[in-house]
């Protein structure tokens, strides 16, 4: 159904992020835009108000238009609720990358994701329907990560911790260059070779959801806007007008079967190698390498807790819980004892605030509580990692 009173769309723009697809009698107008560019917002609204569309289709999830929108969305964000679900690490990841494009974005000033929330403002403006089409960002980062493998991962963490102390050198003209469809196929193509599960998750998924929402939308006459990463896997899945089964791409696959073994299987190794110490050794033996564990796991967790400025009960607990977590894969030592330091030692409101600017300040993640529950998280997970290597490696040697 066309907008009331919308005016007949005018010439075509000239801008080479600007592409026009049709498709059963209906006209899309692709914008793509680079995140972080003062120009891609301008263009936004630009083309908005001269194509006067029946829709507006932006990338963003219900998740990121709040943030985007509400600055006070923070207020909001049940910290111990994304700890119980095991969701600190994918936060983390997510923060990490919204701290980089902000240092990007400050050098330019603009702020990241400015040109969609401009889209939408825009769009509203001259009352026109906005569609949020993206998939939800958590699923998406759930998605990428089930999908890496164990060294992946260990690669994009390492990239990840990279890019918060690098200093973006990008101006409005090499965004331009690199908003170029010869260049960013490029990009997506090194992408897809070094972490082909990674872009699968990222850009091809996304691509084919996007599509979808955007064939859903109403009108004959659609604007849309998404990072120009996008435009070409869009443009194409429009034209191709495949079919796309959203509950499918919108699912958490779950863990692997030998995962599960191995997380499994080794706290059995460990506690059928105590018991046959016992059996065949007698129980001083085993009560030994029941110390040896305990001792092993408890140490390094509380080293690292203490190392993050843990609350004084979080060093304590630490001994107690990792030797205890570390046989029950189902939740780990770092969970926990991040739990008990965001229960004892909240954040404050402008804590969440200031987070994204702070992340990239190694002295800010023992002074912002936020940050030092993450620190929490990390040095006591990887203490208690360490201490079951250790110990593993102390029991099974008791062994012969």
């Amino acid at each position: 159904m066309s907008n009331p009173g919308a005016d007949p769309p005018t010439e075509q723009p000239s801008n080479a992020d600007v592409h026009t697809v049709r498709v059963d009698g209906r006209e899309i107008v692709l914008v793509g835009t680079a995140h972080v560019s003062r120009e891609s917002a301008e263009l936004v609204r630009r083309v908005i108000e001269e194509q006067r569309p029946d829709c507006v289709c932006v990338e963003l999830d219900e998740q990121r238009y709040q943030a985007l929108s509400k600055p006070t969305r923070w207020e909001n964000l049940d910290l111990r609720q994304v700890i119980r679900t095991r969701q600190l690490a994918p936060l983390l990841a997510n923060l990490i990358l919204v701290s980089y494009q902000r240092k990007l974005g400050g050098a330019l000033g603009v702020l990241p994701g400015t040109e969609l929330l401009e889209a939408t403002r825009a769009a509203e403006a001259l009352g026109i329907p906005v569609r949020l089409c993206d998939r939800d960002v958590r699923v998406t980062l759930r998605r990428a990560w089930s999908a890496t493998s164990l060294w992946k991962k260990a690669m994009l963490i390492s990239t990840l911790g990279t890019s918060l102390f690098e200093k973006p050198d990008l101006d409005e003209e090499e965004l331009r260059r690199i908003r170029d469809k010869d260049v960013l196929n490029e990009l997506m193509k090194e992408l897809g070779e070094a972490l082909p599960a990674l872009k699968i998750a990222l850009i091809d998924e996304r691509d084919d959801y996007l599509c979808e929402k955007i064939r859903e939308a109403p009108g004959e006459r659609i604007v849309v806007v998404v990072g120009a990463g996008h435009v070409e896997g869009i443009r194409k899945a429009l034209q191709e007008q495949r079919s796309v089964d959203l509950a499918a791409i919108e699912q958490i696959p779950p863990v692997s079967a030998a995962w599960k073994w191995l997380a499994w299987g080794v706290p059995a190794l460990i506690l059928a190698a105590i018991t046959y110490i016992g059996i065949s050794k007698g129980a001083a033996a085993a009560g030994e390498s029941l110390l040896f564990w305990i001792f092993a796991n408890g140490i390094p967790a509380t080293l690292g807790s203490a190392l993050a400025f843990a609350h004084p009960v979080v060093i304590v607990a630490a001994f107690a819980v990792a030797p205890v977590t570390s046989l029950i894969p189902v939740i780990g030592a770092g969970y926990v004892l991040a739990f008990l330091q965001a229960y004892l030692a909240p954040p404050l409101v402008r804590e969440f605030e200031s987070v994204v600017d702070e992340i990239s300040q190694p002295r800010a993640w023992w002074r912002n509580r936020l940050l030092r529950i993450f620190l929490v998280f990390i040095l006591s997970t990887l203490g208690s990692l360490l201490g079951t290597y250790v110990g593993g490696i102390e029991i099974a040697s008791n062994l012969f």
